[in-house]
C-alpha cells in the first residue's frame, strides 16, 4: 500500500491511523477479500482525519473519514459524525452536492473510534481555487451559497437541538442546553466559563423571546467556505460539493454559522442575501443574535483551545464581554 500521513505531534487533537487499520476498515466495508493500494490523509479539517483511499475493486477513490476516540470529544461535539449520518435524508434538497454514504460503523472494534466512508466528490476545495478568480466573480459564489443555505433551511424538523437529539421541545431549552454543555466542557478543561454562564442564565430569564421560534429549522451548523468544492474548470466559480456536514441542528435559522459568516463582513458576501432572502432585523431577532453569538464564541473559545491558541481564546473573553454588555 502507498500510505501517506500527516506528519503530527502525539499531543494534537487529531490522530493518524496505521496502514494496517486502513486495511481492516477497508475489508469491514467492502469485503474481506479487499485490498487497499493506497491510503493519502488530507489536511483541511480540523475535527476528524480524512484519507483519500484507492479501493483495487472500485473504479474510482473514496474518502474514509475517522472521528476523534470518544475520550477525545468534548460534550458539546459528542458523535458529530453519527448526527451527520442520521442528517443525511434531510439534506435531500441537496443531494447532488453531497457525498453519497458508502458503509458506516459506529461499533468501534476495529479501530476504536466511529467512521465512515464516502464518495469521493469531485472539485477542488473553495479556500484553494476561489483566489484565483477576479474579485468581481466572486459574489456569484456567495450567491450560490445563499441559495444553497436557503434551501437547507427550508427542511423542517420534529424537534430543536441536534438533528441526532437530545431534542427539545423548545428553542430556549435547545440553546441553554448547547450553552451549558459548552460551559462544562470549558470548566473541564480549566478555563473560566462564567461568561458563557451568564449568557445561559439570561437566555433562561428571557426565555420567551427564544420561544417566539416555534418552527425547527435544519441548520448547517458549519456551512461556509472551507465546506465547499469548486469545479476546477470552470470559468466562473461553480459550487460542485458541499462537505462536513456534522454539525446541524434543528433550531432558529439566524442561529447558523453560515448566518454569522454572512454578516461578518461588507463585501462580495452580501451577495449571498440576494438568494437566500431578507433577515429579520426585529429587537427581538436582534437579542437573539446575541445570544447566538455568544454560543458561536464558545464553540470558537473551545476549538482555538485545542488548537494550543492561547491568544485566541483569551480574544474571546473580549469578545464574550462586549455581547455581555448589549445583552444586560
Amino acid at each position: 500500500m502507498d500510505f501517506r500521513s500527516i506528519p503530527r505531534d502525539p499531543h494534537d487533537f487529531q490522530q493518524p491511523v496505521t496502514a494496517e487499520d486502513i486495511q481492516a476498515i477497508a475489508r469491514r466495508a467492502f469485503g474481506d477479500a479487499t485490498r487497499v493500494a493506497a491510503a493519502v490523509e488530507l489536511g483541511g479539517g480540523m475535527y476528524n482525519t480524512t484519507y483519500r483511499i484507492t479501493v483495487v475493486c472500485l473504479h474510482e477513490p473514496v474518502i474514509l473519514r475517522i472521528a476523534p476516540a470518544p475520550g477525545q470529544q468534548f460534550s458539546s461535539e459528542r458523535e458529530l459524525m453519527r448526527n451527520e449520518y442520521v442528517t443525511v435524508p434531510y439534506l435531500s434538497p441537496i443531494a447532488s452536492l453531497v457525498p453519497r454514504v458508502l458503509f458506516a460503523d459506529w461499533s468501534q472494534d476495529v479501530i476504536g473510534r466511529d467512521w465512515i466512508v464516502q464518495s469521493h466528490m469531485t472539485g477542488v476545495p473553495a479556500p484553494e481555487r476561489l483566489c484565483a478568480y477576479p474579485r468581481n466573480l466572486w459574489p456569484g459564489f456567495f450567491a450560490q451559497l445563499g441559495e444553497i443555505t436557503a434551501r437547507v433551511h427550508a427542511v423542517r424538523g420534529p424537534h430543536f437541538g441536534p438533528v441526532a437529539g437530545p431534542g427539545h421541545h423548545t428553542w430556549s431549552a435547545a440553546v441553554i442546553a448547547s450553552l451549558s454543555a459548552i460551559a462544562d466542557d470549558l470548566e473541564r478543561l480549566g478555563l473560566d466559563a462564567a461568561d458563557v454562564r451568564k449568557v445561559a442564565e439570561l437566555a433562561g430569564e428571557h426565555h420567551h423571546v427564544l420561544d417566539e421560534i416555534t418552527e425547527p429549522q435544519l441548520l448547517t451548523g458549519d456551512l461556509w467556505t472551507v465546506n465547499t468544492m469548486l469545479d476546477p474548470d470552470a470559468s466562473k466559480p461553480v459550487i460542485t460539493g458541499v462537505l462536513d456536514l456534522d454539525r446541524t441542528l434543528f433550531g432558529d435559522r439566524a442561529a447558523d454559522w453560515t448566518i454569522r459568516m454572512a454578516c461578518a463582513k461588507q463585501d462580495e458576501r452580501t451577495a449571498f442575501w440576494d438568494t437566500y432572502g431578507l433577515r429579520d432585523t426585529s429587537g427581538a431577532a436582534t437579542w437573539r443574535g446575541l445570544v447566538y453569538e455568544a454560543r458561536h464564541l464558545g464553540a470558537i473559545r473551545l476549538e482555538r483551545h485545542r488548537l494550543h491558541k492561547d491568544e485566541g481564546v483569551r480574544d474571546t473573553y473580549t469578545s464574550m464581554a462586549a455581547v455581555l454588555t448589549q445583552l444586560n
